[in-house]
């Protein structure tokens, strides 16, 4: 098991390589449509995109996580 210390990380990693997967999909697909390349194009972007996205749910995400506190209501 991965220490409770690193779980904004792997949640960070888990998050940022399905998100960054699902939209690189979607804009491949919108812009090339689908054909022989597809998967390779789609695959190339995602692998060019996920660490950019994983840096920036690891930078900002304690912000967003402030900022969401500030804005819910707490539970009684």
């Amino acid at each position: 098991m991965i220490p409770a210390r690193f779980a904004h990380a792997v949640f960070g990693l888990i998050m940022s390589g399905l998100m960054s997967c699902i939209v690189t999909g979607i804009a491949t697909l919108k812009a090339i449509g689908f054909g022989p390349s597809t998967l390779g194009d789609w695959m190339a972007s995602w692998a060019f995109c996920w660490p950019i996205a994983f840096t920036v749910i690891l930078l900002l995400g304690p912000a967003v996580k402030r900022l969401v506190g500030r804005m819910v209501k707490p539970e009684a």
